[in-house]
């Protein structure tokens, strides 16, 4: 079985997980720089009037170091509260946001220090809803995308983001649900992790898993 080797993400896409959930243990990269503009610090949800992107701020480095590992979330924007505001107003009608609402509010009422512990506690918050065993490890040190032994291991760094092309992905295949806002913007592919939990519930299993 191949190594998967995942980049940190804030409430990663359908496609990030659909990774998680079919693959027994998955590494997720510590050492790479920061990148901006990728789900590392954002995520998309839909609204009624199309996608929204919601994007975590990050403080500058006072030491110069741009490993991910280091990354700092800012407290600019009070971002926090207009990030459960955004979620609570597209999603309060879904069916399932109730179930799930007392689940997600407490982690915009705490703050965290860095990124991607931020990250990580979402991601296995997500997983125990969805009901995925998975385990995730964490990088000992980089290797650039030329050093991978793509034989031995699926590097998904930076194939998983929004300036990629899904078509890039040939091991992804979208897989339509419920939307609450398909009527008026059809269906949005790919969107953030917690537009299928809301809309889809103990369901959103179905949709990670591959076809059988």
């Amino acid at each position: 079985m191949k190594e998967t080797l995942l980049s940190t993400a804030y409430l990663p896409p359908v496609q990030w997980f659909s990774r998680l959930a079919v693959n027994r243990v998955v590494s997720v990269e510590m050492w790479e720089s920061y990148h901006k503009q990728t789900y590392r610090n954002r995520c998309i949800i839909d609204s009624p009037n199309g996608t929204v992107s919601l994007s975590i701020p990050v403080e500058k480095p006072e030491n110069g170091s741009r490993l991910i590992k280091d990354i700092r979330i800012s407290d600019h924007d009070d971002w926090r509260t207009k990030h459960w505001h955004a979620l609570e107003s597209s999603y309060f009608n879904s069916p399932f946001f109730e179930f799930y609402q007392d689940d997600f509010r407490p982690f915009y009422e705490k703050k965290y220090e860095f990124l991607i512990d931020f990250n990580e506690e979402l991601i296995y918050k997500c997983m125990e809803l969805i009901g995925i065993q998975s385990e995730i490890c964490h990088t000992e040190r980089f290797v650039d995308e030329d050093e991978i032994d793509h034989e031995t291991t699926d590097d998904l760094r930076f194939l998983i983001s929004p300036k990629m092309s899904l078509a890039d992905d040939h091991d992804f295949s979208v897989k339509p649900y419920y939307q609450v806002f398909a009527d008026r913007n059809g269906f949005q592919p790919n969107l953030s992790v917690i537009d299928l939990l809301f809309n889809m519930g103990p369901e959103s299993i179905l949709i990670l898993s591959p076809q059988r």
